[in-house]
């Protein structure tokens, strides 16, 4: 289990190592297991970051010590994030992949698409399943009212190294950012072997550019 000492760092330097890392929900009675592949850094003094804005009870998460769940809720599902060193600093779980290294992933794959599926109710896709901030969320059962302000749970919520760090990471701008609040910044991370699982692919993404739109870091 990842403890508050691997949070109490730069957000960057989280953002970067959280990419393989295996994150573990407690559903009922079944673990849910997923890869992280996508993340995001924010800072107190980036103004596309919640912290910007103040100190707000709702926002208290982020004012709290290294390793603190933050949980909001974004275009009305459930987001979450962990607090890093200094006040105000966090990174942004975007997206992950299933992670099949268990007993019961037939049964864990089951559960996860009932707990996601899509609008017309068919069963979504496993490539589909984390691919966002909110449907990661969905996917894990993981709630704003359960987990915010929270720390983590060995015996419910957690997340931790199993020996997998990518090859290479993606660096990329951040997604839902408005022009003028440091939309221009580059701290989106993505695992380069499984980007095209994440939100949003760079690598695809039409008149994009590698040395000026995004970076891709070998490690």
């Amino acid at each position: 289990m990842l403890q508050a000492n691997f949070f109490d760092r730069d957000p960057i330097v989280v953002a970067k190592d959280l990419l393989g890392k295996v994150l573990r929900v407690k559903y009922k009675n079944i673990w849910l297991t997923v890869s992280i592949i996508e993340t995001e850094a924010y800072y107190i003094h980036d103004k596309g970051s919640h912290a910007s804005l103040g100190f707000t009870q709702k926002r208290k998460a982020l004012f709290m010590p290294a390793g603190t769940i933050y949980m909001y809720y974004a275009r009305g599902g459930d987001s979450l994030n962990i607090s890093c060193h200094g006040e105000g600093n966090a990174v942004l779980i975007k997206s992950a992949y299933p992670y099949f290294g268990e007993k019961n992933s037939e049964r864990m794959l089951q559960t996860m698409q009932q707990l996601n599926p899509q609008k017309n109710l068919n069963i979504r896709p496993i490539e589909k399943l984390c691919s966002g901030q909110t449907l990661l969320c969905k996917s894990l059962g993981l709630k704003v009212t359960e987990w915010n302000q929270k720390t983590f749970s060995p015996r419910h919520f957690y997340m931790e190294d199993v020996g997998y760090s990518p090859a290479k990471i993606i660096q990329t701008t951040r997604m839902g950012i408005p022009e003028g609040r440091d939309h221009h910044l580059l701290y989106r991370f993505i695992d380069y072997a499984k980007a095209s699982f994440c939100t949003q692919n760079p690598l695809t993404k039409r008149n994009w550019q590698l040395g000026k739109d995004y970076y891709i870091l070998n490690l």
